[in-house]
């Protein structure tokens, strides 16, 4: 790619932050066009064209060695990630390299990372279950088979086990592939998960892609893109089913938020990009099924000041079809997977997806569970002995049903 003939060279004449502009004295390149300066050690992507000779990029490396009339050589293409079977049980950053100290694979190909998402007249009309394994998930909040679940939990509830025991279950059930996408990860977490993918064997048939918090926003950006597109490759190619874990799409808002502010739009509610809806659904709506296989998705979602009505909390709530809560009271009473199933919620919970006894059951566990909770302050006041017999017996049997919907993980045995 970078040897093309024929290339269209400009100067750099402004720089901001991540942000510069080059100028070009012939025809400008296209949009999302990759650009290279200081000897291929800073690339650019063009996000805008200012007039007939001046581009606009974001910068995907750091800036610092950047000045103006700096050359720029045009690449001729977009940003793409490497696809293949080559790719599995590695690192990749979001230009494709490995950042895992191995060499570089060979059996790849490059794809561009700017992809539609499959049309509705092409996706099927039935939705199925994603079967996860886990007791407590596929009783009360079931996933989607292509869908997206939301992962709500703070530090030290149990998130990293929870997705690890699901992958596990996907590739000894399914024969899947899984993804793991990085976005404003801390070089720790993804080294420790690394190491717990590994150790917990489930390292085989996973690719992990990080955009790490240190990173220019661009980069952190585009990161999800790459991972998509190695998910679509397995899902239109490969005709495999596709796990697909992102941590965290807020980080994804907050990088597009940072480059909104500095090529200077007009920001909207809350200090938000005004293109937030635009950007979240660009990723979000290329999750999906085909008639051959599936993405499904499972996505960390930070909650800024715990307020659900934060414009990035509603807009990614929009297109979530499963909410798991995980619960650091339940985690400190051992009670793992720590999902509070009172506050978790799925929109396949409907009878004619599930079944009418599936459906009653699980209303009648959440209905006992929700006595025992008005319940356990009179407990705690009065005493056991104080509640009346049917009250007795609720008690009795939301415990037994809260150890029930608990179970022993193969990732920790």
């Amino acid at each position: 790619m970078k040897n093309a003939p024929d290339r269209n060279c400009g100067y750099v004449i402004a720089i901001r932050g991540s942000i510069v502009d080059v100028h070009f004295e012939q025809s400008l390149p296209h949009i999302h066009t990759i650009l290279y300066a200081k000897d291929d050690s800073v690339v650019l992507e063009i996000l805008a064209h200012l007039d007939t000779h001046t581009v606009r990029c974001i910068a995907l490396t750091q800036t610092q060695s950047l000045t103006r009339d700096t050359p720029v050589e045009n690449s001729g293409s977009p940003l793409c990630a490497p696809v293949g079977k080559g790719i599995f049980s590695r690192m990749f950053n979001v230009f494709g390299q490995p950042i895992d100290n191995l060499p570089i694979p060979h059996d790849i190909t490059w794809c561009p990372v700017h992809q539609i998402s499959v049309p509705l007249s092409q996706r099927p009309t039935t939705s199925d279950i994603f079967e996860t394994g886990i007791k407590i998930i596929d009783l009360l909040m079931p996933l989607e088979r292509g869908g997206k679940a939301g992962l709500f939990g703070g530090a030290g509830v149990g998130k990293t086990v929870l997705l690890t025991e699901i992958i596990h279950n996907m590739i000894k059930h399914y024969n899947g592939v899984s993804i793991f996408c990085g976005i404003g990860e801390r070089c720790r977490e993804g080294e420790e998960l690394y190491r717990e993918m590994k150790d917990s064997g489930v390292l085989p048939k996973m690719v992990m892609v990080f955009g790490q918090m240190n990173e220019p926003p661009g980069s952190r950006f585009r990161i999800a893109h790459c991972a998509l597109t190695m998910a679509e490759y397995f899902r239109d190619t490969e005709h495999t089913d596709v796990l697909l874990l992102i941590d965290n799409i807020f980080r994804f808002i907050q990088a597009g938020s940072e480059i909104s502010g500095m090529i200077g739009q007009m920001p909207a509610r809350l200090g938000y990009q005004p293109t937030l809806s635009t950007e979240l659904s660009q990723i979000e709506e290329r999750i999906s099924n085909t008639a051959s296989a599936a993405i499904t998705s499972i996505q960390a979602v930070y909650v800024p000041a715990d307020d659900f009505t934060d414009p990035s909390a509603v807009h990614t709530f929009s297109h979530l079809s499963a909410s798991i809560v995980l619960s650091r009271k339940r985690s400190s009473e051992g009670l793992y997977p720590a999902i509070d199933p009172l506050q978790s919620n799925s929109k396949m919970s409907m009878p004619q997806i599930i079944g009418d006894e599936h459906y009653t059951v699980a209303n009648d566990v959440r209905r006992t569970l929700a006595q025992y909770e008005e319940l356990k302050d009179i407990i705690a006041m009065l005493g056991l002995e104080q509640l009346s017999q049917s009250d007795r017996n609720v008690v009795a049997r939301a415990r037994r049903l809260e150890r029930f919907l608990t179970q022993p993980f193969f990732t920790t045995e």
